[in-house]
Order: C-alpha cells, then sequence, then structure tokens
C-alpha cells in the first residue's frame, strides 16, 4: 500500500505562504482573551494553554476558546489534544468554516504521524481530514486557507482516501472564481506536483507581473523558487514583498535564503536568519524555525565550518523532527566526517 503521506498542510510554510494569517484570522471567530493572546504571539505556548484551559473552566460552552487551546496545541504538536479541542468547538459552533479548515490539519498531522505504525488509522485519519476540509469550503467558499487546503489534499492524497487530480482542478476554478490571484496560486502548486516546471514559472511570473496587494503572495511565490534553486526569481518575489510591506518580519527569512542560494553576501544571510530566529516566535502561520537552521547548516557546510553545520541540522530536528532535508542533510554530512 502506498504510503498515506498528507503533504497538504504538514509543508505549510511552504503551501500556505499565499496567506497572511494572525491570530485575528476571521473576523468570525473571537478573539483571544488578552492574557493567552500576549502569550501566544510571544510564542509562549504552554504557557497560553495554561491560561485557556482556566478560562475554559470559568466558560466551558465558549467555542473559541477551545478553538484557540487547539491551535497552541497544534503548535506544541500535542495532535490528540489539539484534536479534542478542534472537535469541542465545532461541536458548540458548528458552522464555523475556520473550526472545521483547523480539524482538518489537525487530523492530517495526525494520519502523517501515525502512518509509521497504522496504515489503517492513517488511512482513517485522512478521511476525517478530507471531511474537514470539504466541510470548510462548504460553509464558506471565502475561507481561502481552506480552498487550498481542500484542494492541495485532493493533490497528494492518494486514491484511497480521496485523492483526485480531476476534483483538484475543479477546485481550482472554483477558487478561481471566488480569488484570481488564490486561483492562479493553487494551479501554480498543481503544476509543481506534477514536476511542471517551465508552465508553474509562468503562472508565478504573471501573478508577480499582476503586482498583487498581498505580501504573502509573495512569499508563496519565493518559496517556490527557493524549492527549485532558483535565487535571481526569488529575490525578485522578495524584494517586491519588501516594497509592499517593508517591515513585515518574514522579510529577513526569505532575504537570507535568498542571499545563500546566490552564494554571496554570508555574513549577511547569516545574520537575517539569526536576526528571524530570536525575533519571530516559532509557528504555523510563518516560516519554520527548523528551515531557518536548516538553511544556517547549508551555509556552514559550504564554508566548510562542518561541526556547525552539524548543530544547526540538530537544532532543526530539535524543532521539527519530520524536517526530511535536515535528516538527509545531517546523515550526509556525518558520513563525510
Amino acid at each position: 500500500m502506498r504510503p498515506i503521506t498528507l503533504l497538504i498542510v504538514y509543508l505549510i510554510t511552504s503551501l500556505m505562504a499565499g496567506l497572511l494569517i494572525t491570530v485575528h484570522a476571521s473576523a468570525a471567530v473571537r478573539d483571544l482573551p488578552a492574557d493567552a493572546e500576549r502569550l501566544y504571539n510571544g510564542g509562549l505556548y504552554r504557557q497560553a494553554v495554561e491560561v485557556l484551559n482556566a478560562s475554559i473552566q470559568r466558560s466551558p460552552g465558549e467555542s473559541s476558546l477551545h478553538y484557540w487551546l487547539g491551535r497552541c496545541l497544534y503548535e506544541l504538536r500535542d495532535y490528540n489534544r489539539a484534536i479534542s479541542s478542534f472537535e469541542h468547538a465545532v461541536i458548540i459552533e458548528p458552522d464555523l468554516s475556520e473550526y472545521h479548515d483547523w480539524l482538518g490539519k489537525a487530523y492530517g498531522r495526525k494520519a502523517e504521524e501515525t502512518n509509521r505504525f497504522s496504515a489503517f488509522s492513517s488511512i482513517s485519519l485522512a478521511h476525517k481530514a478530507h471531511r474537514e476540509f470539504e466541510a470548510a469550503v462548504r460553509l464558506d467558499a471565502h475561507n481561502l486557507e481552506a480552498q487550498r487546503d481542500l484542494i492541495r489534499y485532493l493533490v497528494n492524497a492518494p486514491a484511497i482516501v480521496g485523492g483526485s487530480q480531476g476534483a483538484a482542478e475543479q477546485r481550482v476554478h472554483t477558487l478561481a472564481a471566488v480569488d484570481s490571484t488564490e486561483g492562479a496560486l493553487a494551479q501554480a502548486e498543481v503544476y509543481a506536483s506534477h514536476k511542471k516546471f517551465d508552465d508553474a514559472s509562468q503562472v508565478y511570473q504573471t501573478i508577480l507581473d499582476m503586482m498583487p496587494s498581498r505580501v504573502g503572495v509573495y512569499f508563496e511565490i519565493a518559496e517556490y523558487y527557493r524549492d527549485r534553486g532558483d535565487a535571481p526569481n526569488m529575490s525578485e518575489a522578495v524584494e517586491k514583498a519588501a516594497a509592499l510591506a517593508p517591515s513585515d518580519h518574514r522579510l529577513e527569512y526569505y532575504r537570507g535564503i535568498a542571499l545563500i542560494l546566490a552564494g554571496h553576501s554570508d555574513s549577511d544571510a547569516e545574520k537575517d536568519l539569526r536576526h528571524y530566529l530570536d525575533t519571530v516566535p516559532d509557528n504555523a502561520n510563518v516560516p519554520s524555525h527548523s528551515t531557518a537552521h536548516e538553511w544556517l547548516g547549508k551555509l556552514y557546510q559550504r564554508q566548510g565550518q562542518l561541526d556547525r553545520a552539524a548543530e544547526e541540522y540538530q537544532a532543526a530536528l530539535i524543532a521539527d523532527p519530520r524536517n526530511r532535508q535536515a535528516i538527509d542533510a545531517l546523515k550526509a554530512l556525518q558520513r563525510r566526517r
């Protein structure tokens, strides 16, 4: 049986980059309590869990408290408890698209984790993820994040759990009718998933020429060129993002990687990535700390600083044990030493 590899949500730093999401992501979802919001924004998820649990004790019927508790637990990779919290939110308020979308993400992450031990359980969880993404889109066609999650599922999941290229293409057309830029991004992503890189690059360049007004669009395109090892086009996307949002805290991450790909200004690249790691809390809505450490490892390895490179790859795996690129890079480095 083909492994149930749900890339849909779990390449989240690259596949959801087209959306600028904050803790106030949806007008329908009530804000975090101020004390929990401060902790969440600071990346202090365990402390935020404590505050939210206390709030739930006082107001157990407040769906948004269960939702935000699920978000915190998701960041902590405690997917069992995240699922339970999102399920509580859905039971209390079943008509909120965002609740279903995040429940789908949690099911998917758990499916990926479970697949190592039980294909049957993984298949069951994958079906649940699919169901929740569909529910999220059905409840709100303008939930662009849910639309993209569903398309990624259909593209990347095997047929046994509902993956379908035809259905994905139909969803891309539906999304384009709602938001033309997101539809184009989704189409380019489908091309890339089929290794039709010339077609994908053409769509991305067309989007760049249109000068969209959402900075996340540029970051999504930058990540595509990062993964293609294309420094000039990545730099173009990053600098267009900077012109639109010069204070965006993600710029240092993308600039640092673009410099590493270009093979020059190593000190600036290192400074950019270090500052990003020091100032931006790690969460699902920004490029992951794991990948920042991974790219620092690549920088040091290129410089011949093998001990420092190994330290960065190890840091990448502490931040995310599933970072396959860091796993492979560390193994290759250890064989050389």
